[in-house]
């Protein structure tokens, strides 16, 4: 198939640092190409891809400083794609809602996988107005805000099987966050876990200007204490080696997590996950196997001493089953035959 992969611009793709849309986008890409099929990535000009790259913007508009308005390069994007749209079987939108009005307005089949929250008022009357849209859900819990939209498909993220292995020879001595330090992540929570049972906690995440406030005054005091060690932002080279030497991940979150990449990552390298019972957290988490699905604050600081009871093979071997980039390209590429098969009218537009 000839397949358009159409990425935020926000980060590259894949991204240097955070940035877990951007890194999906990647991972279905490139196990397309090793599919056999005909793929055009649009996205920053600093991205790396075996498809062909359509650069849409110099580089990626979180790391270039002259770009003060991030909505204009965004919109040249829309409409590049739409005057291509006919070298296309099939378009595939990581933009949330933004390509629906225009379209929805021609006849080349896409589909949006809509990688956020869904749960805010405001999309209510967005997704009423364009509820035959085909987008796909990353978990089934992503959907439930939604009941109107024409979901096509769940799809959960998947990771390639050899980016991120366990790392012999290391022996796990401490608890991790990995990711964003934002008030819905709940590092601060992390941190009262490790503090209440005794164990080092490294922190590996970035810190969002949105969320320089609530870093500064929530969770920079909390540093200071002698089991807390806080790195910073980390790649991907150096995520096994951090994951593999941590006895759990903790994922204490406080809003519904639409998938939560980090805890495939985590599984990725065998280690365990304990993660507060939110959005996705039981669809991926598989309980007593691969970590712990919990309620409350003392059931977290209970599942800790559980989890060397994990057999860590056993945890990437389930990783192995369910969460490869193969598993979620092959799942997209059933989703694109059967949307490229249905007719389109070519005005299949919202109610006027």
């Amino acid at each position: 198939m000839r397949i358009a992969q159409i990425a935020p611009l926000t980060e590259a793709v894949p991204p240097k640092l955070y940035g877990g849309t951007e890194r999906i986008v990647s991972y279905i890409t490139e196990e397309l190409v090793a599919l056999g099929h005909d793929v055009t990535l649009f996205a920053s000009g600093d991205s790396i891809t075996r498809a062909k790259l359509a650069p849409m913007c110099r580089k990626a508009l979180r790391l270039d400083p002259s770009v003060r308005d991030a909505n204009a390069p965004l919109n040249l994007m829309l409409e590049e794609v739409y005057r291509r749209r006919h070298d296309f079987d099939l378009l595939h939108f990581h933009l949330d809602y933004l390509p629906f009005p225009l379209f929805s307005r021609q006849s080349v089949p896409f589909v949006t996988t809509l990688h956020g929250r869904l749960d805010l008022p405001e999309l209510q009357p967005v997704f009423d107005a364009f509820s035959q849209v085909p987008v796909v859900s990353i978990s089934n819990d992503q959907r439930r805000p939604l009941p109107q939209a024409n979901f096509a498909a769940t799809i959960h993220h998947g990771l390639p099987e050899r980016l991120l292995t366990p790392r012999p020879g290391v022996t796990p001595g401490y608890l991790a966050f990995l990711g964003r330090i934002a008030p819905e992540k709940r590092c601060d929570r992390a941190i009262e876990i490790a503090i209440a049972t005794n164990t080092p906690l490294k922190i590996a995440a970035k810190v969002d200007r949105v969320d320089v406030d609530y870093f500064e005054s929530k969770i920079k005091p909390m540093l200071a204490h002698p089991l807390i060690e806080f790195i910073g932002e980390i790649d991907e080279t150096q995520k096994p080696d951090f994951l593999s030497g941590a006895i759990g991940l903790l994922t204490p979150i406080d809003w519904p997590e639409p998938f939560g990449l980090v805890m495939i990552e985590a599984m990725a390298c065998g280690t365990p996950v304990i993660a507060f019972r939110h959005g996705s957290v039981p669809e991926v988490i598989d309980e007593g196997l691969t970590g712990f699905a919990v309620n409350s604050m003392a059931e977290a600081i209970a599942a800790v001493g559980r989890l060397r009871s994990l057999p860590r093979a056993a945890v990437r071997a389930r990783f192995e089953e369910r969460f490869t980039a193969r598993r979620m390209a092959e799942d997209y590429v059933a989703l694109y035959e059967t949307l490229a098969r249905q007719e389109r009218p070519g005005l299949a537009v919202a109610a006027e």
